[in-house]
């Protein structure tokens, strides 16, 4: 079975400013904010979070296909990812725009001030999943990751349409969405994604519930940061939380959260139980936490095991061991 990825492609601007942002507000004057940050650093990587997540499954061994829009400009990073393990021939071409642009800058406390363009990825709603170069019955999971909303929508539709099972992953674009899109974006899905802040946000947009959410979903997965992450399941009443690796390098937050989807979807799709499966994103996370950019991090199996040893204890290195044999 296949994990069909959808969702943005872009290339990451990442700035680095050496203060903190807390520090330039003024109270009392957030009304009227003109601010300019003086960075230290620029970076320019690959990313966009389908991209993102289908490298981290590359990465692992798997053959993702890779879901979205992009510009004429995409030649190079397709090769990249190609060289990574992940399909790209569901991969539609503008003959317009440019690959979307993610442009964000961090500061000391590891706070983030960002913007997205996104080009191309106007057009992902043209994508028909119907017609991807898969059979339907060989997608095991599409991930709805954050894209153009009419996109969100559509490939939902069509993966309730078709049986197809999906993971609700609105991540950013909630801000953008209103609360009969969320609605629909949700409902049914196998696995729903985000962070505190977006559990918040989306309990915000859909008027329901925390029980109303978890009655709808198959199983809530959250993120928290150096918390670790929160796994909840109505049908048995399963409410646990998996720590993070402990004592890594802070060098860049974008792109970790899609690290740890990766992980934990590769897990899942290895019929692995909840807690390896949050274990194994934990530690694929605590790698990109460390790299610079979304996409530059190396698994190494080595690397891996050490990690969850640590964090976990030697058998949970011992049973995550055999699959990462394929650990590129």
């Amino acid at each position: 079975m296949r994990i069909a990825v959808t969702g943005s492609v872009a290339t990451d601007h990442l700035t680095v400013f050496p203060g903190r942002f807390t520090d330039q507000l003024i109270p009392g004057q957030l009304a009227h904010v003109s601010l300019s940050f003086l960075v230290d650093r620029l970076d320019i990587r690959r990313g966009g979070v389908a991209a993102n997540i289908a490298y981290g499954l590359g990465r692992l061994g798997l053959r993702p296909l890779l879901v979205g829009a992009v510009g004429g400009d995409f030649a190079e990073y397709e090769v990249w990812l190609k060289e990574h393990g992940v399909d790209t021939t569901g991969v539609l071409v503008s003959a317009e725009r440019h690959t979307a642009r993610f442009m964000c800058t961090t500061d000391a406390d590891g706070n983030q001030i960002a913007a997205f363009h996104a080009g191309a990825m106007s057009e992902a709603a043209g994508i028909d999943l119907t017609r991807l170069p898969v059979r339907p019955d060989e997608l095991g999971l599409v991930v709805v990751g954050a894209n153009d909303p009419a996109a969100m929508v559509r490939h939902t539709r069509q993966c309730r349409e078709r049986g197809i099972p999906f993971a609700a992953d609105p991540s950013q674009q909630l801000a953008r969405l209103d609360g009969a899109d969320t609605r629909a974006l949700v409902d049914g899905a196998r696995w729903l994604f985000g962070n505190e802040y977006e559990a918040a946000l989306l309990q915000e947009r859909t008027g329901w519930s925390d029980a109303e959410v978890l009655r709808r979903v198959g199983a809530w997965v959250t993120t928290l940061g150096a918390g670790g992450v929160r796994i909840r399941r109505a049908a048995d009443g399963l409410d646990m939380t998996v720590p993070a690796v402990p004592a890594v390098p802070v060098t860049d937050p974008t792109g970790v959260g899609d690290a740890f989807r990766a992980g934990f979807l590769a897990s899942a799709e290895w019929g692995l139980p909840l807690i390896p499966a949050a274990r194994l994103g934990c530690a694929l996370a605590a790698l990109s936490l460390a790299a610079v950019g979304p996409q530059t991090y190396g698994p190494g199996r080595r690397i891996l095991l050490d990690h969850l040893a640590r964090a976990y204890g030697a058998e949970a290195a011992r049973e995550l061991a055999p699959y990462l044999e394929d650990v590129r």
